[in-house]
């Protein structure tokens, strides 16, 4: 009975090691036609997860780490790849001057991923929709086209994931990426034209600027609270809203400058999810700016105290702070 019990035992904890060792995440890439010494893999989600190889045409650059949840992975600053804890995925990178052409091939649910996230750019290239608005500004592009295109990729985008077979949690990343391409012209846009252009925005023919957002209704899930563009989105919608229920009252509104200030009004304009998310990525952006971080001890030791649940923002502030 001794050996019956030792042999499940044995049984039991190689099954889960063997299940905790195919969640090692795995990219691999080779690159051509780059000119540069070094080939970097960088995480938008956290520095501790990133690599870099000299450079070697047609060699594979292999590296594996493990993750949590879904993370965005950049190829030298300018290929995004997309990976979920176990995923294995090779790429190939052929650099013609500012274009890269990429190709996909490893487990099925990354390749399917990735080519939503690669057939979603072909639509904003295609549209030559520019995510950068200062571009826009420059070339003068009217507000009232500007909404009109982001409503036209949102419907396009949206068609494209609902038909997709990318897992539920890429498809919630790609639709807080696009909301963030939209929703941030409908609110910012208008407002950078007039400041630009000298064109009130009243006159800018978009209909009542106050109304834009309606109906919107911000996201919670955990993939658009990993987004760091999902975060700038929510942080300009709290700006919006406070400054729409300001003019509602007959009053003035002024956008807070300072982190500081941005602390207190997102904690008081969020809750839960959302104002653990946006706190943190205001610390985290503060403190990696590498200027007067004394100034993030107070505010990190009140976040912690009163609205971090998250343990990996926590683990991320506390080493960018050491």
């Amino acid at each position: 009975m001794k050996k019956n019990l030792l042999f499940a035992l044995v049984a039991f904890f190689a099954v889960i090691g063997s299940a905790t060792a195919q969640q090692k995440t795995t990219l691999s890439a080779q690159v051509y036609g780059y000119q540069k010494d070094m080939v970097y893999f960088d995480c938008i989600q956290t520095p501790l997860i990133a690599a870099e190889f000299h450079t070697n045409p047609g060699e594979e650059h292999l590296y594996s780490f493990e993750c949590d949840g879904l993370v965005c992975l950049t190829i030298n600053g300018r290929v995004n790849v997309y990976l979920q804890p176990g995923d294995s995925l090779h790429v190939d990178v052929n650099y013609d001057g500012k274009n890269a052409k990429v190709e996909y091939s490893g487990s099925e649910r990354a390749v399917k991923n990735n080519r939503l996230m690669r057939s979603i750019e072909n639509v904003k290239r295609t549209m030559r929709y520019k995510s950068q608005l200062l571009g826009c500004i420059a070339l003068d592009v009217k507000p009232k086209k500007r909404i009109d295109d982001s409503r036209a990729l949102l419907d396009k985008v949206t068609a494209l994931i609902e038909k997709s077979a990318a897992s539920p949690e890429m498809k919630n990343y790609a639709t807080a990426l696009v909301d963030f391409d939209v929703y941030m012209s409908y609110m910012e846009y208008p407002v950078m034209y007039a400041s630009t252009r000298g064109l009130a925005v009243a006159e800018q023919e978009i209909g009542d600027y106050w109304n834009i957002m309606d109906g919107y209704v911000t996201r919670t899930d955990a993939e658009s609270m990993n987004c760091p563009e999902y975060a700038s989105l929510l942080m300009r919608y709290s700006f919006f809203m406070n400054e729409k229920a300001a003019n509602e009252n007959g009053k003035e509104y002024e956008m807070p400058k300072v982190m500081e200030d941005m602390y207190k009004e997102f904690a008081t304009f969020y809750t839960g999810e959302q104002r653990d998310f946006v706190l943190y990525t205001l610390l985290r952006n503060f403190i990696m700016n590498g200027q007067e971080i004394e100034r993030a001890d107070v505010l990190y030791k009140d976040y912690i105290e009163k609205y971090n649940s998250n343990t990996f923002y926590k683990g991320i502030l506390e080493m960018l702070l050491q």
